[in-house]
């Protein structure tokens, strides 16, 4: 029988890899920067002032242990349904493979659907219409445009991210080109060691900062899709992260020295008034790219989505006919049409606002699960392929501490 099902699959049409490194880190910072960063920079003012940098820097160095750890296990395994696939390979429970794959599709779906509510405000600002009607036509559109082919879906949401970062670019340029304050008030950044309070207020904030990082460890789920996948997943993995790192770094210092922080903290567009008050220029520059922000942010996690039920269904663990591939696209098209359609429904018809409180914690507990994953892989010393990216033993040790520390943490404050 297993000789039968191998032979199917070897006979189906598979995934094709096409993608590059360039394609793999504009997914990456597409799924990575999101709108979030438009309205986190007030809220990390807010709590840490003119130290809020040095939160997402520290949020960063957090996220790195998973970072390792996700590359490995991609090397080792490079399939969709990335994290069902190391769950399965580490403890051999078919019911948990199964759980982790339904919570990340679960998660990316009310994380697209929260995107897709608030990306109709700022369509509503160019298009009149319904927030229901704008909320449904931005859904089926992103839909189709993930049915794609995977290169023509990714390169279009990459042109997207482009224009995305390019937002927060602008900010950065204006904010250098603005006045030396950027640089002579650079010694206000770190605190003096013995002030406590700074220092809490930065560990509150990098609290908040790690969830703006969240994203970057779905690059594992086009792992099927990358060419070379052993050299390539890894580097996008990294520069996802540390791009994203930088980027955030920049945008909140220029924003917290072009803008008193108390002021910043105050603002519901913390981004925009930073924008106008460098720049002069309209507001509806800056939500001409917020609609961009967010069409991105719907797009990239469809075809996230779209490749997890795929590799569920291609793993045994959901119905066959689900890892079936247009001959055309060579992309799932049904699993995708799922997604699509389970994020529509969660944009028009439940109340998102607790949902999306819970969407963070669960992708904190994914990654100690992943972290316990590889921990118990390499326990059992397997040895893996040739050419695998292989991170010290201590690594998956300091990502699951990290990440049930920090659920702990949030536990506690909310």
């Amino acid at each position: 029988m297993s000789a039968l099902r191998a032979s199917a699959q070897e006979a189906s049409p598979r995934l094709v890899r096409a993608l590059t490194l360039t394609h793999a880190v504009l997914y990456g910072l597409g799924v990575t920067i999101g709108a979030g960063i438009y309205v986190l920079v007030g809220i990390a003012a807010g709590r840490s002032g003119m130290h809020a940098p040095l939160a997402f820097v520290g949020a960063a160095l957090v996220m790195a242990f998973s970072a390792a750890s996700f590359a490995e296990l991609g090397t080792r395994m490079p399939v969709s349904a990335s994290e069902a696939a190391y769950v399965q390979a580490a403890f051999k429970r078919n019911w948990l493979s199964l759980a982790v794959g339904l919570l990340v599709v679960a998660t990316a779906s009310v994380s697209a659907a929260t995107i897709s509510v608030g990306s109709s405000g700022y369509v509503a600002v160019f298009v009149s219409a319904p927030a229901s009607w704008i909320i449904a036509a931005v859904v089926l559109a992103m839909g189709g445009l993930a049915c794609l082919a995977t290169v023509q879906s990714v390169t279009f949401a990459g042109a997207m991210t482009l224009v995305e970062v390019g937002g927060l670019v602008l900010i950065i340029v204006a904010g250098l080109g603005h006045g030396t304050d950027v640089v002579t008030r650079l010694p206000e950044l770190w605190p003096s060691v013995g002030d406590t309070a700074a220092w809490t207020g930065i560990a509150g904030t990098s609290l908040i900062a790690v969830f703006a990082f969240i994203g970057f460890e779905h690059v594992v789920n086009v792992a099927e899709e990358l060419k070379d996948p052993s050299r390539t997943l890894p580097r996008a993995l990294f520069l996802t992260l540390g791009l994203t790192a930088l980027i955030y770094a920049m945008v909140v210092w220029i924003a917290v020295t072009a803008v008193p922080p108390q002021e910043l903290s105050q603002s519901s567009a913390p981004l925009a008034l930073v924008f106008e008050r460098l720049t002069g220029m309209p507001l509806i520059t800056m939500s001409a790219i917020a609609v961009v922000a967010t069409l991105n942010g719907i797009i990239v996690h469809m075809i996230m989505i779209g490749r997890v039920i795929y590799g569920l269904a291609d793993q045994g663990n959901l119905p066959r006919v689900l890892a079936r591939l247009n001959p055309v696209t060579h992309t799932p098209l049904l699993a995708t049409a799922i997604g699509v359609a389970a994020i529509l429904s969660l944009a028009l018809a439940v109340p998102l606002a607790g949902l999306a409180d819970l969407t963070a914690r669960f992708t904190l507990v994914v990654f100690a699960t992943i972290n316990l994953a590889l921990i118990k892989i390499k326990s059992g010393n397997d040895v893996p392929p040739l050419g695998a990216f292989i991170c010290p033993r201590w690594v998956p040790f300091a990502g699951l501490i990290s990440s049930l520390l920090l659920l702990a943490l949030d536990l506690i404050i909310r």
